[in-house]
């Protein structure tokens, strides 16, 4: 490999360009194929097209500022209409600041695999509906 590393940018910085594949090379690539492999499963594993499913009003289980603040948004948990909980987490300080003992949720179901993800909407959402 030295021989052919001479050949291409000459025998000085060949020596460089060696030890440095030697020492850092697997890791570089290693760090490539990672990101190689992620990029290819999020492009080509789903589309990511979803649609609107309801508003629903939930429980709220447990709700944490984020950074001890809600200006920064609120991590909670939430009780689902089908008695499981999930967690959601909202960076939006308007929204954060609805999340008390019931929150309004939104369902939405990926048009694909029909997975549903849940997102906080504003109180009027909920209440409009009804």
């Amino acid at each position: 490999m030295l021989t052919i590393l001479s050949n291409l940018f000459g025998p000085h910085r060949a020596v460089s360009i060696y030890a440095f594949l030697k020492t850092w090379g697997l890791l570089v690539v290693g760090i490539v194929g990672i990101v190689t492999v992620a990029t290819a499963l999020l492009v080509f594993n789903d589309d990511g097209t979803h649609e609107h499913d309801s508003y629903l009003t939930v429980s709220v289980l447990s709700a944490t500022p984020v950074n001890g603040d809600l200006k920064y948004g609120v991590i909670a948990s939430v009780q689902l209409p089908d008695g499981s909980a999930t967690s959601i987490n909202e960076p939006k300080e308007h929204i954060a600041r609805t999340v008390g003992t019931t929150a309004c949720v939104e369902k939405r179901v990926y048009v694909e695999s029909g997975e549903p993800r849940y997102r906080f909407k504003l109180p009027s959402l909920c209440e409009a509906k009804q």
